[in-house]
């Protein structure tokens, strides 16, 4: 296939282009060209997709995987340039579109966030609101604008949380490494509780299968297709850093009471018995994604201990400073110490 991949060089999009390129397809990067030399044997079209789009006009692809299409302005513009020259798209979405996760075993067909305000869409377009801000409402709104464009062609990726090598949000390579330094470690909530993940080489794998056979239609893509507790997650951390952690179980009062941030301190943690701020209800299924679909459309998994020992591999060359997730080790450290003396006020 000829290959459009907007984006490519950074995350999910670096094992696309792989995937694609080890497939033996023509591949063509657009992207800011912050990263070009990752790839020298691909086409790179150098630009910003906001500004720059002009640069794929008259131009013919048989797949585009969109891998940073973030507000429906942006996906118009690629539409208005590409339209019928291309075969299929896929859009690489969220399950952050739901309108939230209280009920376990979501499926595609659960109610989505609320649309966009037309003043805050004319706020992002123009570049003065992040488009962060409203992150699931304008991946919903990207959906739509793509569907009425290419109706019936365009492959929706509802992905959970994407991890491996390049990871750069940090909320499984802080665990590896926080296991790695080893001692008493601070976990949040139960050993048993869920967590639900996606290696990008195995959703990179499924993308370009289902583009090759054109398929088409709305996906949650996350994993693995069995259970997988925090407590199975962290000790495979333990046993390919060679680690001598303990884990220590916080209760989720003992955190929120001390003002502890799930998901950005406390990574791959949404409290299951207390609401988040401003919700009416815990968010249960944060970690219970229905993916039936697209395992039956052939999602498959490579093992954990794989996914693991790369972001391990990986740990070991960053730079530490660039770390954006993750509680400090002092502020671990002194919530540990207060947590271990009121269990054994407890027990006395």
């Amino acid at each position: 296939m000829k290959v459009l991949i907007l984006g490519g060089t950074r995350f999910l999009g670096r094992a696309l282009v792989e995937e694609a390129l080890a497939r033996g397809h023509e591949v063509t990067l657009f992207n800011r060209g912050t990263n070009k030399e990752i790839f020298p044997e691909a086409e790179q079209l150098i630009g910003d997709r906001n500004i720059d789009i002009a640069l794929l006009e008259n131009r013919k692809w048989d797949v585009l995987i969109d891998t940073c299409g973030f507000a429906p302005h942006q996906i118009k513009k690629v539409a208005d340039v590409l339209g019928d020259n291309i075969e299929h798209y896929t859009f690489i979405s969220s399950i952050s579109v739901y309108k939230d996760w209280i009920p376990h075993n979501i499926a595609e067909d659960y109610p989505l966030l609320s649309m966009l305000p037309d003043d805050k869409l004319a706020d992002v377009e123009a570049g003065t609101l992040s488009p962060y801000e409203y992150y699931g409402e304008l991946k919903a709104l990207c959906e739509a604008e793509a569907e009425k464009h290419w109706p019936d062609s365009v492959l929706h990726v509802r992905a959970g949380l994407l991890v491996g090598s390049f990871d750069y949000s940090d909320r499984l390579p802080y665990w590896v490494q926080r296991v790695a330094k080893g001692g008493n470690i601070l976990v949040p909530g139960l050993s048993s509780r869920p967590v639900q993940l996606i290696d990008i080489k195995d959703i990179a794998s499924w993308v370009l299968t289902m583009a090759e056979k054109r398929k088409a239609g709305t996906f949650n893509v996350t994993g693995p297709k069995n259970l997988l507790t925090i407590e199975e997650l962290l000790n495979t951390c333990k046993a390919v850093t060679n680690s001598n952690a303990k884990f220590v179980w916080a209760e989720e009062a003992f955190l929120l009471k001390h003002k502890v941030q799930p998901w950005t301190e406390m990574p791959l943690w949404i409290p299951e018995c207390s609401p988040l701020e401003g919700q009416a209800k815990p968010w249960k299924g944060t970690f219970s994604i229905n993916i039936d679909k697209a395992v039956h459309a052939g999602l498959a998994f490579r093992p954990l201990v794989d996914t693991i020992y790369d972001i391990y591999q990986w740990e070991k060359v960053r730079d530490s400073s660039e770390r954006k997730a993750g509680i400090s080790l002092t502020k671990e450290q002194e919530l540990l110490e207060l947590y271990l003396q009121e269990s054994k006020k407890g027990e006395s």
